[in-house]
């Protein structure tokens, strides 16, 4: 499965910020759909030797390599439970093109500007690391993540 947002809706539209909403190991997450290339069903990655623990591997993408990173390795958080299939959020970094890999990837959702709100100092810190802030959502709290941040691997985090 492979769904092409390029043709995607401008990234804020009258006050309004555009997400990819996207589920990892429970919590709510948004990522701004302006950085988002495509969002694919489950992949075959292959592996890379030496690679730090939080890349996957990598797959192709239209013959193009594309790294796989794996964001409950990169967050510290626990493996997902056996049988998993993950969902690919692409997203584009300094030229080269990287895949989320998260639980589930929801909808595309439009949201106020004015209701963004700083990190509370209650966000557990493996998340309040690589969240710009959140959005209190009706019945849950939405993390906006920062994908560059997320992507820096080499130690520059």
């Amino acid at each position: 499965m492979s769904i092409d947002v390029l043709e995607r809706p401008e990234a804020v539209i009258d006050d309004e910020r555009v997400f990819v909403m996207l589920t990892v190991a429970g919590q709510t997450c948004g990522v701004p759909v302006a950085s988002v290339r495509d969002i694919l069903g489950e992949q075959a990655i292959t592996r890379i030797p030496l690679a730090p623990p939080e890349i996957a591997g990598s797959l192709n993408l239209r013959g193009r390599i594309v790294t796989a990173v794996d964001l409950r390795r990169r967050l510290n958080l626990p493996p997902p439970p056996e049988g998993h299939k993950p969902m690919s959020v692409v997203a584009e970094h300094g030229g080269e093109l990287y895949a989320l890999l998260v639980d589930q990837v929801s909808e595309v959702m439009s949201l106020k500007a004015e209701d963004f709100e700083s990190n509370p100092p209650t966000l557990e810190q493996a998340w309040a690391v690589f969240s710009t802030g959140i959005y209190r959502l009706e019945d849950r709290l939405l993390v906006v993540l920062d994908v560059p941040k997320l992507l820096a691997l080499s130690g520059e985090d």
